[in-house]
């Protein structure tokens, strides 16, 4: 009897290796990733706007385009340290920011681009 159980395991190893070629994938050549070019910035965003008096005392008073409204803004945020401890997406106003946010104290920064937005026209 012990020889009949030997080809059985014998048996079944060689279905198990003709069952591991077939679901072996045939390999592929790999794709060459295109290269990305530079995205051209939205013209609408690189109009110069005219800050109001009250951002123009956090960000300048010369006429630039939304992008470096924005930017100047968070440096100014930084620099003073205005992004809130535990809730990094809140911006706590100073006085100067204050105004410029309407009045509220604290300030998403999702919500700032829209409260800026108010304050700038165009030149």
């Amino acid at each position: 009897m012990p020889m009949k159980k030997a080809k059985k395991k014998t048996a079944k190893r060689k279905t198990a290796k003709k069952a591991m070629k077939r679901k072996a994938a045939p390999r592929r050549a790999k794709k060459v990733a295109k290269k990305k070019t530079a995205r051209k910035p939205n013209p609408a965003f690189m109009k110069p706007m005219q800050p109001t008096e009250t951002l123009g005392q956090v960000v300048g008073m010369k006429a630039m385009p939304r992008t470096e409204v924005t930017k100047k803004l968070w440096a100014y945020i930084k620099k003073n340290g205005l992004q809130d401890a535990k809730k990094r997406t809140m911006i706590n106003a100073d006085d100067a920011l204050r105004v410029i946010f309407g009045g509220r104290t604290q300030v998403s920064m999702f919500e700032m681009t829209k409260l800026v937005s108010k304050h700038l026209k165009d030149s």
